[in-house]
């Protein structure tokens, strides 16, 4: 999928992008650019990198001066690796622009890095190899290319062997341990220079993707690792016997505030007595029901307050205790952080944005998302699916630390964020990726989608996603290509990274982990710039 970012709109630079020394997968070989001029535009197209040794100076499908076409345009940029040497390669590509043959010279300067890895089997050297120096520059006019054909299939042809192996070694060591996964291997050749996908933009009010591989609507969907909802078959008593482990005595809890209230739950600020030493006490969260709760109510609290259960990641928030005693209602523990849930402190900070508009900064709210991407990441490593990733169901404290909940309570705390489509089960409709809607299957890409619409609620502080579309038109809606806008403010490389999120196919959506990588680089600019 092609990644937009646009460095010149309206005959204006913008050197705030062209800073930017953006990351490329290693997996990643080409990088495609859309262009195109108003009025006579000529160019000349140079290349530079600085390992020579690491990788072949790169090649483009295009003429290396020339004039700039009047049509909307697309070239491509290869990027290959020689295979002899790990290294950190840092590429330079840079566009001399010149308007109507005048002396006015344009000089756009785009910067890339890419990681490239020594090949497994003895190099096939190259006589002129030797005689590059340490810098390779790239002369628009004598140079000639430097890539092997031969070499280039040899590689290729190692890569697959080491990644069939891999996949083998992985399937026999889960066969073993008799846990249930479907590997995805594949390597896809992506013209993002991210890794990420996004989709062109308009002037409309929502975004239309109209990339190659998406324009095109999607019938079938990878499964991945595919979890079905089987909660309704789970029955009072067999949810407390999952958490019986962990029951504690209901005198060694003191109930104080009420942080939330919803139509038949309640969350509390409550307080609990160490049970090795009664003088001790600590500060924490108390999910429990009203007496009018039913039991299935009570039930998908329960269980839906183990789905983190027994992992431990510093942005995650499992539950530790649980009070299920006869004639008590059913409560749940979680350690306390004290500005509590993420939606509700983000609409807190809206309110009070004009009064006090440095309450919290962009580099912050960039920050919370890396620390979800981080928990999320955690999880799907763990092979744990979330279902229900966003801001409702995070929760943050005074030092900004953003950790990841259940959802249990969820649906009746925040009501207008789900909705029934007539199947008697209230989704998050408007965070749910496609396949999730029309065929109930959920993976770590469909919240890596969740997350995308997670941090469209972080830069917007709040706001409810796609509030002006009827639920029951949501699938439709993103099936015709259609995206939540970019919000005011938003930075083009920040949208970049929430649209390659929403991509049609699961496969060719960012893992979390290239996610968080995205993410810390791009802090780590803003920060540069504050």
């Amino acid at each position: 999928l092609d990644a937009e970012l646009s460095y010149v709109r309206n005959d204006v630079v913008n050197h705030y992008a062209l800073s930017f020394n953006l990351l490329i997968p290693s997996e990643t070989n080409n990088l495609h650019f859309t262009w195109h001029a108003k009025s006579k535009v000529e160019y000349k197209l140079g290349f530079q990198v600085h390992d020579p040794m690491a990788m072949a100076l790169p090649q483009a499908n295009i003429s290396l001066q020339g004039e700039v076409p009047r049509t909307l345009s697309v070239f491509r940029v290869e990027l290959s690796c020689t295979g002899r040497l790990d290294s950190d390669v840092t590429i330079l590509m840079q566009l001399n622009l010149t308007i109507n043959s005048s002396k006015n010279i344009t000089v756009l300067n785009f910067k890339r890095r890419k990681m490239c890895y020594k090949k497994l089997e003895p190099e096939v050297k190259s006589p002129t190899a030797d005689k590059n120096s340490s810098k390779a520059i790239f002369d628009p006019v004598n140079a000639a290319p430097t890539t092997s054909t031969r070499v280039f299939y040899i590689s290729v042809g190692v890569c697959c062997a080491v990644i069939f192996l891999v996949a083998i070694i992985l399937a026999v060591l889960h066969l073993h341990s008799m846990k249930r996964i479907e590997l995805d291997d594949s390597i896809s050749d992506s013209s993002s220079s991210q890794g990420l996908s996004q989709p062109s933009t308009q002037t409309t009010q929502y975004l239309r993707a109209d990339t190659p591989n998406n324009a095109t609507p999607v019938t079938s969907y990878p499964t991945l690792r595919i979890e079905k909802n089987d909660l309704k078959s789970v029955t009072l008593m067999e949810a407390k016997a999952k958490v019986k482990d962990i029951a504690i005595s209901r005198e060694r809890i003191t109930l104080k505030d009420v942080l939330q209230e919803g139509t038949f739950g309640r969350i509390f600020h409550g307080i609990l007595i160490e049970e090795k030493d009664p003088s001790k006490e600590k500060q924490v969260f108390v999910k429990t029901v009203k007496d009018q709760a039913s039991e299935v109510q009570v039930t998908m609290m329960l269980t839906e307050s183990c789905k983190l259960r027994g992992l431990h990641h510093r942005n995650l928030l499992p539950i530790t205790h649980v009070c299920i005693e006869e004639g008590e209602k059913p409560m749940v523990l979680l350690p306390y952080m004290n500005w509590g849930n993420l939606k509700l402190f983000l609409r807190q900070c809206k309110l009070v944005e004009a009064n006090n508009p440095q309450a919290i900064s962009q580099q912050d709210l960039v920050h919370m998302a890396i620390q979800i991407a981080c928990g999320m990441s955690y999880l799907a490593r763990r092979e744990v699916i979330h279902r229900d990733l966003a801001a409702r169901n995070c929760v943050i404290d005074d030092a900004l630390q953003v950790k990841i909940t259940d959802n249990a309570l969820s649906r009746d705390l925040f009501p207008m964020d789900y909705h029934c489509l007539g199947d008697n089960e209230n989704r998050p409709v408007r965070w749910m990726a496609l396949e999730s809607l029309v065929n109930n299957e959920f993976s770590s890409a469909s919240d890596v989608w969740a997350f995308g619409v997670t941090l469209w609620e972080l830069m917007t502080l709040g706001q409810t996603p796609y509030v002006d579309i009827d639920p029951f038109e949501m699938a439709a809606y993103l099936k015709d290509g259609y995206r939540i806008a970019q919000p005011i403010n938003c930075p083009d490389e920040l949208f970049a990274v929430m649209a390659c999120c929403w991509a049609l196919d699961p496969e060719e959506r960012p893992k979390f982990q290239q996610l968080v990588q995205c993410l810390t680089e791009f802090h780590a600019a803003l920060g540069a710039y504050v």
